[in-house]
């Protein structure tokens, strides 16, 4: 792994934050009714449409290129890159293997990269980097829970220091050209101190003030990290407080159902599916799906197996043959919960080391 891998991936991923419940194939097929009076819209962040209220959130080691590709093509009306360090976006144009971390391409527009750090002064010169890759958006991350991420007040640490993360906020408001969004994703606080609902206010309203365009709230806590369940009344409470100001809310959002869930409960403008979407793209197709009051149909094993096919030619085509099993075993792991014989097909994801293994799980457990 290169010196500019370990300055982002290791820093930031923390992989027992992944865990996805089992879902797909063993779930019950959906009951789920859209109300007379709700129809799910699109919204704008600045000038930039997003033409369906379902978009797929930032994950470290994860909503690389490839991902969001595959994502996109399956419905998702916005995707964001894997959240990246503001040191590791000013150095990563002296690698050309790095530069993989910043690849945009036509098809997947609109597309936000999430940039997080701890001095408000190397936000801005990575922002316009990302900018200039061609990123629509720029999305500040003060939200991660990540222990070492917290321990380098990053993150979710800004939460605690008001003045720090609105800092970082107009500096790079005012270096980012006028027609690139910025948006910011927190949670809803450190803790649920008095002290944390202030700071967490003093953040919300104030990143508003100096230009964001959008806002993603987390339900959880920093200190709940993925443990207990996502606050969606909190939610609630912060867009009626926000009016017509965009919110887009985050937490517990594994299934179609959940989005349009959570639109409905908590009338935020658009939801952001996160580890519901790792190795379950369909998730997005899902939504559009019930939203237009259509069954949300479970894709076949067919269809399953060219959608992996694909996402590891994608991921050849970032990565080269000799990375590419490693990084998409991972991938594998996680959709193998939408196969009727999960647990069999998980473990045999698990010893994958090579492409050949790779093309030879596919070949076994998903039929042309």
């Amino acid at each position: 792994m290169s010196n500019w891998d370990r300055s982002n991936s290791e820093f930031i991923t923390d992989q027992d934050s992944l865990t996805v419940p089992a879902g797909g194939a063993t779930q019950p097929p959906s009951s789920f009714v859209l109300p007379p009076s709700f129809r799910p819209h699109g919204f704008r962040i600045g000038n930039v449409a997003i033409d369906f209220p379902v978009v797929q959130a930032a994950l470290s080691g994860y909503s690389d290129w490839p991902m969001r590709v595959i994502a996109r093509r399956l419905g998702a009306a916005y995707t964001l890159g894997e959240v990246l360090l503001d040191k590791f976006i000013v150095q990563v144009s002296k690698g050309s293997k790095a530069r993989r971390y910043i690849r945009t391409s036509n098809e997947e527009h609109p597309v936000g990269a999430q940039l997080m750090g701890a001095d408000p002064e190397g936000f801005p010169p990575a922002a316009l980097k990302l900018a200039e890759a061609g990123f629509d958006i720029i999305d500040l991350n003060f939200g991660c829970p990540v222990k070492k991420v917290l321990g380098r007040c990053c993150g979710g640490f800004l939460l605690s220091t008001p003045s720090a993360a609105l800092e970082i906020v107009g500096r790079v408001r005012d270096v980012l050209p006028p027609h690139i969004p910025l948006t910011v994703k927190m949670r809803r606080g450190l803790d649920d101190s008095q002290e944390s609902r202030d700071n967490f206010l003093a953040i919300f309203d104030g990143a508003f003030r100096l230009g964001a365009a959008a806002i993603t709230v987390h339900g959880r806590t920093v200190r709940q990290r993925y443990d207990g369940p996502s606050n969606w009344n909190f939610l609630r409470e912060v867009k009626q407080h926000a009016g017509s100001r965009i919110v887009l809310g985050s937490g517990d959002l594994f299934t179609a159902e959940d989005c349009l869930n959570m639109l409905i409960q908590t009338g935020v403008d658009g939801v952001t599916a996160a580890r519901g979407a790792i190795g379950n793209p369909w998730i997005f197709r899902q939504a559009r799906a019930l939203a237009a009051g259509q069954p949300a149909e479970h894709p076949s094993l067919a269809e399953q197996r060219e959608v992996m096919l694909e996402h590891y030619r994608l991921a050849e085509t970032t990565y080269g043959c000799n990375r590419t099993s490693a990084h998409m075993r991972k991938f594998g792991i996680l959709g193998s919960r939408m196969h009727p014989r999960m647990k069999e097909v998980r473990e045999d994801f698990v010893a994958v080391k090579t492409r050949d293994q790779w093309h030879a799980v596919v070949e076994k457990w998903y039929p042309r």
